[in-house]
């Protein structure tokens, strides 16, 4: 029941999303007189719609997108009268644009002549196109803002976190930086002196401690000398007294590669207890906020900038033995069931109960409307990108006609990218197809 929960989350979520991406163009384009004659969440057949005014609103069956119906959306050819189209080519592509262009004068009745799309001035047609993945932008920007500041951010504390079994005697190599415990290996310090997890640390040798890094540095320079931990446990203090053992473990640089020389690793000697950071949760203030958004924004352009790399290791996985990558695009249909686990999670009380879920599951949708937001930005037709990209050649064109003092060059002509978008459109259904399946037979488990 839980897990369906989730998913339900989930889907009014991803409904939601769509739906307030949509009045991210709707309110624009009729502010800009713009006639709008349909405004619909979903695609294919229709389940429900009322008419408003010139505008028929409505819900269709298909939750993988929605749109917005402006009229005019293509321009005549140039040297043609409005309404009056001519067909002057016979290649396949361009019937297909001819045919796409006639469609949309169709939908212009004399008094609309100048209540079409293409006749905005540049600069209208961008804020009417970006205002959907802006409303996405906005989305993502609330809800991550108001979880790390009403609910926190997990963050590294100076508490015990997992305790190690053993102090593995292997020396480190390039292909095994972190050698794992073997059989006759000794029991870890930690261990051995009756740490706990979640002790928080209070002090070490009678200094005052305030950060993990503080505890490491602290074990690592100790190897093979007696400290003294002072921990709070529950609602108790305990001194735990342990001598760290001490090894030659791998060096590592700024960010956190091992450090090599003549193809081998650097060693050094340290202290070693057999201990990792526990975390906590940390609110954090309102002006960090636009940071962390922009780093996430940041980090999904990175993902979807790699999409065609990784959709080969989606087909791999989904037609062959090969593991799916935790990290590679999903469908909707992954998503609500990632947001399914999260509701079903057993989470202790202690360890942020449904809070914790709700949190999570308020990052999942967050991070979705990331993900529209950038990938609609992409200048390709019939993303809101490829529109974008039209209006600003468009407004580069008449800038340079009036700098030199030449004709206006008119409108520019967005019908002959039609072809791309086709294109792109047969992408788009193949990739969104084949990720289904793959989360369907292989799907992505973040929690094991």
């Amino acid at each position: 029941m839980l897990f369906l929960v989730g998913v339900l989350v989930v889907v009014v979520g991803v409904a939601l999303s769509i739906a307030l991406h949509e009045i991210g163009h709707l309110v624009p384009a009729k502010k800009f007189g713009v006639k709008v004659t349909q405004y619909m969440v979903g695609f294919g057949p229709t389940i429900w719609s009322r008419r408003r005014g010139e505008t028929e609103y409505g819900i269709k069956a298909i939750p993988l997108g929605g749109y917005v119906r402006m009229v005019g959306m293509l321009p005549p050819r140039k040297g043609d009268a409005e309404g009056q189209l001519r067909t002057v080519s016979t290649g396949r592509f361009s019937q297909m644009v001819d045919q796409a262009r006639a469609d949309s004068m169709e939908e212009v009745r004399p008094e609309d002549r100048d209540r079409v799309f293409y006749k905005l001035s540049p600069g209208k047609k961008i804020i009417v196109m970006l205002g959907g993945p802006l409303m996405n932008l906005l989305i993502a920007f609330v809800l991550i803002t108001g979880v790390i500041t009403l609910y926190g951010l997990p963050q590294v504390a100076p508490k015990v976190g997992l305790i190690s079994e053993c102090v593995p005697t292997a020396t480190p190599t390039v292909q095994s930086p972190h050698p794992a415990c073997a059989p006759g290996d000794p029991a870890s310090p930690a261990k051995a002196a009756g740490f706990q997890e979640n002790d928080r640390i209070l002090a070490v040798n009678g200094q005052s401690i305030t950060s993990w890094d503080e505890v490491s540095a602290a074990i690592r320079d100790n190897g093979g000398k007696q400290m003294a931990f002072l921990v709070q446990r529950g609602g108790d203090e305990v001194t735990v007294q342990v001598v760290p053992a001490k090894l030659q473990r791998a060096t590592y640089n700024a960010q956190g590669d091992p450090i090599t020389k003549d193809g081998e690793l650097v060693l050094q000697s340290m202290g070693f207890m057999g201990i990792t950071p526990g975390s906590e949760l940390v609110t954090k203030p309102l002006a960090e906020a636009p940071g962390f958004v922009w780093d996430r924004t940041l980090d999904t352009a990175s993902i979807i900038w790699r999409i065609p790399e990784k959709m080969v290791g989606v087909a791999q996985a989904a037609f062959g033995s090969g593991a799916r990558d935790p990290n590679g695009p999903i469908s909707v249909v992954g998503v609500g069931r990632i947001g399914g686990e999260v509701a079903a999670l057993d989470v202790p009380a202690d360890q942020g109960g449904n809070w914790l879920k709700i949190a999570q599951l308020v990052l999942l949708i967050a991070s979705l409307n990331l993900a529209l937001f950038v990938f609609n930005l992409i200048p390709l037709l019939p993303l809101d990108g490829g529109h974008v990209a039209g209006a600003i050649w468009e407004s580069i064109k008449k800038g340079w006609a009036k700098l030199t003092h030449r004709p206006d060059p008119g409108y520019v002509d967005v019908a002959k990218g039609l072809p791309v978008a086709y294109g792109m459109s047969l992408v788009l259904i193949t990739m969104s197809v084949l990720l289904i399946y793959a989360d369907i037979v292989k799907p992505i488990s973040i929690f094991g």
